[in-house]
């Protein structure tokens, strides 16, 4: 123990460990809306990371690895009656804790962001996910430590942490999704939707390819002629091997899968009924107010929807709209906090539409005449979408123009021939039927 610790304050495994720690940390809260959600959009982000801090390990590596070299001790070492091996142990594994110990506190410092707001722990799989990351750390540094001892030169480890980088993002894209998730660490980190997970079977395939990558770094690192360098290569032959041969091929396993225990429901006891998923579970009492403002104002037209459900299907995976019955589903967005975004777009999305979700099969909507029926709802003149909706960005500035019109002969009306009339448009909506020339003033 005591020429482990030595060997932690004298090489340059400290070093890298705080390089990885402010590189990680950094990145982290440089964009902490990627994984202020939960747990498993953290764990992701970090792997996500590795294609910074993969290289830099490797990097690390190679610089200890010339230690030897640069001090002219290796001659002398030879001569010595203990092993090599033996003697490379303490090097090892000084580079292996400090670099797995970088990895649990970037993800510590991250965990301190959503201790209080994140409430869906899958336990094993944010485990996985994050101990498969570590061992990838450890992995690069062996590896780097066996090349750098093999080829001593002052450039090799600049040139593996560009190599490292260019490896790392070209497997990742330029594979097939199967081969990248074998062989990168980064293979399946990007999140395309708020339920995603990596499924432990691409995790367990992607462990035995780093640890085979660990071993032939360690046989390089102690091996003492070229023999024994040529014989390392084959745990990591062996090692891929496995990897290519257990990894699913399953698409939807590889690239965004569900976790479905992120995706059910958790509601509210009492009524009006307001659902969000487990994953936003920690928003359900800020929530719960401006869904039920919502529904007081759908509550106008008769056999009005009761319950307000967060949208929970999923347009990236092409999935088709389950029926929502007396639902209103709007999208949950996630502040940098952890907590709810956009609290003043839960409204205007609540009476969008008139209660009635899109269904892509149906070309009867019509925003100017939808907008106008919904603002007469509200009480208030229509605004644009870029003003309400959250990443709306542009808006043809006829449609509100004509919203406005169709709103203003609404007003003009008794209520109760207004009220019958965006009865009417929202009775079409449900079956699917034309809405145009149902609000006075529209030709549409």
């Amino acid at each position: 123990m005591s020429i482990l610790g030595i060997e932690i304050r004298r090489s340059a495994a400290l070093g890298a460990a705080l390089a990885t720690v402010v590189i990680g940390v950094g990145a982290l809260y440089g964009a902490t809306g990627r994984w202020s959600s939960g747990w498993m959009p953290l764990a992701m982000t970090i792997r996500e990371y590795l294609l910074l801090l993969w290289p830099l390990a490797l990097a690390a590596g190679a610089w200890q690895g010339r230690r030897e070299h640069r001090a002219k001790v290796g001659e002398l070492f030879t001569t010595t009656a203990r092993p090599r091996a033996q003697r490379m142990l303490p090097v090892l594994g000084a580079m292996a804790i400090t670099l797995a110990v970088a990895y649990l506190l970037v993800t510590g410092a991250g965990i301190i962001g959503i201790i209080t707001t994140a409430q869906h722990l899958p336990v094993l799989n944010f485990a996985v996910v994050t101990g498969v990351g570590a061992l990838s750390l450890i992995a690069a540094v062996w590896l780097g430590l066996g090349i750098g001892r093999m080829l001593p030169a002052l450039v090799t480890a600049p040139a593996l942490a560009v190599a490292g980088v260019l490896l790392v993002f070209l497997s990742a894209v330029r594979l097939d999704d199967w081969l990248a998730a074998a062989l990168t660490p980064v293979h399946g980190s990007s999140t395309f939707h708020a339920y995603q997970t990596i499924d432990n079977r691409v995790s367990g395939a992607l462990a035995i390819s780093m640890a085979a990558l660990a071993v032939t770094g360690l046989l390089l690192f102690v091996a003492g002629g070229w023999r024994a360098r040529t014989a390392a290569v084959v745990p990591l032959a062996l090692g891929l091997t496995v990897a290519i041969v257990v990894v699913p091929r399953d698409r939807d396993v590889l690239n965004g899968p569900v976790d479905p225990a992120a995706r059910e429901l958790v509601c509210t006891d009492d009524t009006p009924t307001v659902c969000v998923s487990r994953m936003h579970a920690n928003v359900l009492d800020a929530l719960t107010p401006l869904a039920r403002e919502g529904l007081t104002v759908l509550a106008k037209l008769p056999n009005a929807p009761t319950a307000v459900h967060e949208d929970t299907h999923l347009y990236v995976l092409d999935e088709v709209r389950p029926p929502q019955g007396h639902a209103v589903t709007i999208p949950i967005r996630i502040d940098k906090r952890g907590g709810l975004a956009h609290p003043n777009a839960v409204l205007p999305e609540i009476v969008k539409g008139l209660g009635v979700s899109y269904d892509l099969q149906c070309q009867n909507r019509d925003e100017v005449v939808e907008r106008a029926a919904a603002y007469w709802l509200l009480g208030r003149e229509p605004q644009s979408d870029v003003e309400v909706i959250p990443g709306m960005i542009f808006e043809d500035p006829e449609i509100n123009a004509e919203a406005v019109m169709l709103w203003q002969g609404l007003r003009e009306l008794p209520d109760d021939e207004a009220l019958a009339r965006v009865t009417a448009v929202r009775d079409a909506l449900l079956v699917c039927a034309g809405i145009s020339g149902i609000l006075p003033g529209s030709a549409r």
